[in-house]
């Protein structure tokens, strides 16, 4: 299927490995230019590298998503280099692993205030995409736990909620400018280095228990968000904004109406 992404402008924050890298990967494999950052430099000269040999621009940068003026900076260069922005996907999280108020702290400054700052730096070009061609896209990466209720307090679990409630916002505050913004909660994702292949390595049956959880018997890849983000960017959703898009595997139990 085209996907229509050919020439397009991308920006993915967050994208050096895991879902970000796997995003890029796929837009890049469509035909989009992409710029992408994330913090560690020597991971993110790599992952220019490869998108670079798909035959498209590529471009990246270090950057702290939690330097509010860096990531403003950053998506502005982008937007010089490559001519504009059609898509914006604010994929980066803190991932802390407890809800300490430094926990609280780092999701607010990545996961809310990267994704507010990410779309405020790149609404002039998204406004200028939509005006042009009929369609651009703002896209954030939330998480399947952003509405299940556990055994207790999560700070990740709330904040990844108020990226939904801003996005749905975004949707239908900017509806009229042609900017669609969309969610997509992946349940669990599993590659090498992430937060469930350090769990593999130490804490196996734990792991095993999560695996057993999921009706269908699996985690999900990388690639497999990539394809959902994907499509919801692209201009064969022109009319899809303000969702929320559950990809679990059916392993959350709630009922989305």
């Amino acid at each position: 299927m085209d996907l229509q992404l050919k020439g397009k402008a991308a920006v993915v924050t967050g994208a050096s490995r895991g879902i970000g890298r796997a995003i890029a990967e796929l837009l890049a494999d469509e035909g989009a230019n992409v710029a992408i950052c994330a913090r560690n430099p020597a991971e993110v000269e790599a992952a220019v590298s490869a998108l670079d040999a798909k035959g498209i621009e590529a471009w990246g940068a270090a950057v702290d998503i939690a330097d509010g003026d860096g990531l403003k900076a950053f998506v502005a260069e982008a937007a010089d280099r490559m001519g504009g922005i059609d898509i914006l996907v604010s994929n980066a999280s803190a991932l802390p692993n407890d809800s300490s108020e430094a926990a609280w702290k780092a999701l607010f400054d990545v996961d809310i205030m990267g994704a507010v700052r990410s779309f405020e730096a790149g609404r002039p070009f998204l406004e200028k995409a939509g005006e042009t061609t009929g369609d651009a896209a703002f896209l954030i990466i939330s998480s399947v736990s952003a509405a299940e209720a556990g055994s207790g307090v999560s700070a990740y679990g709330a904040m990844k909620s108020a990226l939904i409630h801003y996005a749905k916002g975004l949707a239908r505050e900017n509806a009229s400018k042609h900017i669609r913004a969309n969610v997509i909660s992946p349940g669990t994702v599993f590659f090498e280095g992430g937060v469930w292949g350090r769990v593999k390595a130490a804490a196996p049956a734990f792991f095993e228990t999560m695996i057993k959880r999921n009706p269908t018997g699996r985690m999900a890849t990388p690639e497999e968000i990539a394809n959902a983000t994907v499509f919801l960017a692209s201009p064969l959703s022109a009319f899809t904004t303000g969702v929320n898009l559950v990809v679990d595997g059916a392993i959350s139990s709630r009922v989305n109406f």
